[in-house]
């Protein structure tokens, strides 16, 4: 873990609770190049969007991966607030992006869902130790905090 996980991890927190306000799933996405400097942010927005690859971390990167050269991307972190799902864990692979922080593991999710949740059940760590190339991933990290977003009554 890096000094500075935990305050980028907050900050994709904080994005989850924007994305819950906004009417969407509380899950937020940062990514932050290897200065610590912040390239971009986006939340979840599955329902207003009305897109089921809405996911933070999948329009982070089609926000990013345009302007944002490889180099650039190879060295950055992407922090989410829940642990990325086999799209996302692929879109973060075929981006380049070297290397990925989250908080609620993908367990804690299945749980916060209740019975009869629809989800694919593989951790990110999973996806992307299948890949040629080494993906740094870490995780669980504050995962109580991430799971307040989804019990706060909503302002």
């Amino acid at each position: 873990m890096r000094p500075t996980d935990l305050i980028h991890l907050r900050a994709a927190i904080a994005v989850s609770r924007s994305a819950r306000a906004n009417g969407n799933e509380p899950y937020g996405a940062v990514l932050v190049d290897a200065d610590g400097t912040i390239l971009g942010s986006a939340e979840n927005t599955q329902v207003t969007g009305r897109d089921c690859t809405g996911h933070a971390e999948t329009n982070l990167l089609r926000e990013a991966s345009p302007r944002i050269d490889r180099a650039t991307l190879a060295r950055a972190t992407l922090y989410a607030s829940g642990e990325p799902c086999p799209m996302c864990a692929g879109a973060i692979y075929w981006s380049g992006i070297g290397r990925v922080v989250y908080a609620l593991s993908v367990d804690s999710m299945l749980a916060l869902a209740g019975p009869g949740a629809d989800e694919l059940i593989l951790s990110c760590r999973d996806v992307l130790a299948r890949g040629t190339r080494k993906i740094e991933v870490v995780g669980p990290l504050l995962e109580d905090e991430a799971r307040r977003v989804f019990e706060e009554p909503l302002q």
